[in-house]
Formats: structure tokens, sequence, C-alpha cells
């Protein structure tokens, strides 16, 4: 307890701010926060396009991009709303090299906004990466998803939308939809692969990294 007592003092002190605020935030919530334990609430169709939901997607957009994300859902800016974004573009995809992409399924997506959204099982084989977490910073761990699946839901304008999607994006999908029912992929990971990224670095430096956890 000392230990943690004295981290948190710690981050107290590097704190630019102290009080609350409101959100939708404009960074990522962090595990422990219970709003990403959440069982999100869905969007009464006939305010889809009021003022405070659709502040809460431009601020998804604004932080999917912030974080240069694939995915981002409400509870991570602290809206327990039933919307998430997902994006994966040719740069993001062009980092990666050619085996890796090609061993994931990766294919550019565009901007997409689900509001409510389902998803259906479109192929039951499960395939296994690793995964990350904008909320869970700078650790990862080999997640099962589903080979295939189709999200069905609405934009942002409130019109029905429905896309199949197979390989990296599925799985984007699929951990965005996750978020919503207030899970995180380390519920669902091959424990023994959980690990901190930068666990080279921290040897490196002798223990002196510091974690960040907004992109600036």
């Amino acid at each position: 307890m000392g230990i943690i007592r004295k981290a948190l003092n710690l981050y107290a002190r590097m704190s630019p701010t102290r009080g609350k605020i409101k959100p939708p935030y404009r960074h990522v919530t962090q595990i422990g926060d219970p709003r990403l334990r959440k069982i999100c609430d869905e969007v009464p169709l006939n305010k889809i396009k009021t003022p405070e939901i659709q502040k809460v997607i431009d601020q998804l957009v604004l932080v999917l991009n912030r974080y240069g994300s694939v995915g981002m859902s409400a509870p991570q800016v602290g809206i327990n709303e039933r919307i998430f974004v997902m994006r994966h573009t040719a740069q993001q995809i062009n980092r990666e090299p050619v085996e890796v992409i090609n061993n994931r399924g990766m294919y550019e997506v565009p901007l997409s906004i689900y509001v409510n959204p389902k998803l259906k099982i479109v192929d039951y084989q499960k395939v296994i990466h690793t995964e990350s977490c904008e909320s869970v910073r700078a650790f990862s761990g080999d997640v099962p998803r589903y080979k295939e699946v189709e999200i069905t839901g609405y934009n942002k304008d409130g019109e029905p939308v429905s896309q199949i999607y197979r390989g990296w994006p599925a799985r984007i999908a699929q951990h965005e939809m996750d978020h919503l029912d207030g899970k995180l992929y380390i519920d669902i990971m091959d424990r023994r692969t959980f690990q901190c990224v930068c666990w080279e670095e921290v040897n490196i430096s002798n223990g002196k990294i510091a974690i960040p956890f907004t992109p600036e």
C-alpha cells in the first residue's frame, strides 16, 4: 500500500490541474475507472442528432485522431452510451511489416461511426493475435477473436448502417463492442502473454522511464 500511495502522490504532483472535469473527455479513461466496467445504455433513436450525442461522437473522433488509434468507444471518454468509432488508415497499416499486414489481414477502413451497434458472428473460426488498448496503457496480450463479423447500427445522422469486417478490422470491431459491455481484452486474453510493451526500455534505462497517458 505504501508503494501505491507513493505512486499516487507522484502522479498528483505531476497533474497540472486539480478538481473534476466533465466527460466527454479529451483523454482516454484508464483501467480502474468504473465507467469501463459498466454495460452501456442504448441511445434513444430520436436523440442521436441532438447536440448532446453529437458532442460525444465528435469527441470520440477527436480522441481517435489525437491518439492515432484505430478504435474508440464512448466509455473510454467517460460516457456510458452505446457508441463507438473505428478507422484504419493506409498510413497506419504501412507502418507495419508486410508479413504482419498479411498475417493479421489488415486493410483500410474509413471512419465509421456506430450508435447502438449489434454484432453478428459471420465466421466462428477464432484467430489469436496480440492486442493492446489505450485504456490499459503500455501493455499487451494475446487475444482470440472471431475471424469475421457483421456490425449493424446507426450512423451519426441516425441512418441504419451495416458492414461486414474480416481479419484485423473484425478484431477492432469486437474489441470496441466489448467496451460497450464493460469488458476489456484482459478478460479474455491468454494471461501468460500479458506484458509491458516497454519492458526492454525499463531495463535499458535502469527503471527511469515514464509511461505517458496522453500522446502529448
